[in-house]
């Protein structure tokens, strides 16, 4: 990298921590700090809610996967993706927003103390953040592997400069912070694949190479399924993708709970859904087009590094780069901002009832406080953990297989055709689910045969049987659990509160 490239990188650094600071004054209360107050615009909200759902791993793990296999990893990431949200368009999204508009929900977990009770809440807020912290570690790590390939830069500084500036806007500034430096981080991913996509195409001296590069690759590389990810890895990914973006990935139910109304969450939704489907095609074309122009590569991992230092000019590498950042500080930012919504909303109060008490300023610090320290912790386990098998071991080893029987009770929980489901089956699915993960990940680990199709699907496809099976065996319907998953069907009509409460989500 020389300098053009890294004022590029300074540039788009101060950019962020600008945006933190100004959003800073849109916040007035934690409702503002964790949803915007429900005023985020329903293109935002969609724009927020793609960028949000993903990070530079996809330039590390699944640039690597797609310069060894081809096709496949757009079919069984993106695509599972892009459908899944279209589907829950019509299914979840609306139903996010009017917990937020009817109930003043600011975390999206607030609601199952209500809808099964506390214990079923706490389960699935400790398995959950703790799985997020996981997760947002190997994030650090993918970015800081590029940072490394590009300039040099030691991993263990990589993670401290990204993560540093990261923190900063992410404390100031909230929920608005996150929306609107994703909204920047979308135009600067933009250009970045723009640019990379139009070298390839002066690579091969035309257009022509999108459907002729396809006779000079090995055959296999044109398949949908191709290598491990077979048809049952990519129908469980797709049930597990469903769930996820649609609000089993947390941070992304926000954007949902951000808009005006449910029926502009819906739009914002379908936004997200067509960006799925067409922006990672841009992005990958060159990644399936690299072994034809760095070929022989020993680490596969480092394919986009290898494509950016032969194709790019001075100044373009740094754009790029800034793309990648851009992908990982969306998502951690995001996360860290709800992760802080479910420890102060849901957790935090459970252990210490003196936080019941907190006047709204003493809400919004402690706001803040979470996010600085969720931030922290899981720099410092992507600083432990500094290798390249631990991304894509995190994201689809554990992450993937894990994230499914924690949404089942949370994303269902939300739909009328599961009101018989209460609190036995939602607990017990989730532990059930992980138990069958662990076993699986054990065996796969000590020798056992355990195919990465069975490892991602088992868990969840187990965890949705048991919540679905004891709702029909030990039914726990109630006349207020039902009237409040019916008040999520329409934008129109008030809550229903709980009896003698006058908070309509505190429980009994």
């Amino acid at each position: 990298m020389g300098a053009l490239d890294w004022i590029v990188v300074g540039g788009y650094f101060f950019v962020m921590v600008a945006i933190g600071v100004w959003s800073r004054g849109r916040i007035k209360n934690v409702i503002d700090y964790f949803t915007a107050g429900g005023k985020m615009p329903w293109w935002l909200s969609g724009i927020s809610h793609h960028m949000s759902g993903y990070s530079a791993v996809m330039f590390v793990a699944f640039a690597g996967e797609a310069y060894r296999l081809g096709l496949t990893v757009y079919i069984w990431w993106a695509l599972t993706i892009g459908v899944g949200i279209g589907v829950g368009s019509w299914l979840f999204a609306a139903r996010w927003n009017r917990l937020r508009a009817k109930y003043d929900v600011a975390s999206p977990l607030e609601y199952l103390a209500r809808r099964y009770n506390v214990p079923s809440q706490q389960v699935m807020a400790w398995a959950g953040s703790v799985l997020k912290v996981v997760d947002i570690a190997s994030k650090w790590a993918a970015v800081a592997v590029l940072l490394q390939g590009f300039a040099g830069i030691p991993v263990t500084v990589g993670i401290i400069i990204i993560g540093g500036v990261t923190m900063i806007y992410s404390v100031i500034g909230g929920l608005w912070a996150d929306a609107l430096t994703d909204f920047g981080q979308f135009i600067i991913q933009a250009l970045a694949g723009i640019v990379m996509f139009g070298a390839v195409i002066n690579y091969f001296g035309g257009i022509s190479w999108l459907w002729e590069i396809w006779g000079q690759l090995p055959p296999d590389h044109s398949r949908p399924l191709n290598g491990p990810y077979t048809l049952t890895f990519f129908m469980a990914l797709f049930v597990i993708k469903t769930l996820e973006y649609n609000g089993g990935m947390w941070n992304l139910a926000q954007r949902y709970m951000a808009a005006p109304s449910g029926s502009l969450a819906r739009r914002s939704a379908a936004l997200s859904s067509v960006l799925w489907l067409v922006w990672p095609l841009v992005l990958f074309f060159p990644m399936w087009a690299a072994p034809l122009i760095v070929p022989g590569l020993d680490k596969a991992d480092d394919a986009y590094v290898a494509m950016g230092e032969a194709m790019l000019p001075a100044g373009m590498i740094g754009l790029v780069l800034a793309g990648f950042f851009s992908h990982t500080m969306a998502m951690v930012s995001s996360d860290a901002n709800v992760i802080s919504a479910v420890i102060t909303r849901d957790m935090l109060p459970r252990i210490w009832k003196g936080a019941a008490r907190f006047s709204e300023k003493a809400k919004l610090q402690a706001a803040r406080i979470t996010t600085f320290v969720f931030i922290g912790v899981s720099m410092l386990i992507a600083i432990t953990s500094g290798g390249q098998g631990f991304v894509l071991k995190v994201v689809v080893d554990l992450t993937a297989a894990t994230v499914g029987p924690i949404a089942i009770p949370l994303i269902l929980g939300l739909l009328p055709w599961f009101k018989r489901s209460g609190s036995l089956a939602a607990t017990t699915s989730v532990l059930v689910g992980l138990a069958v993960w662990a076993g699986l990940y054990i065996a796969q680990n000590t020798g056992g045969d355990i195919s990465k199709g069975l490892l991602v699907s088992a868990p969840v496809l187990v965890s949705l049987v048991v919540y679905v099976g004891i709702g029909l065996i030990r039914p726990e319907r109630s006349a207020d659990r039902d009237a409040l998953v019916d008040s999520l069907n329409s934008d129109d009509g008030d809550a229903v509160p709980e009896k003698g409460k006058p908070d309509a989500l505190s429980p009994a």
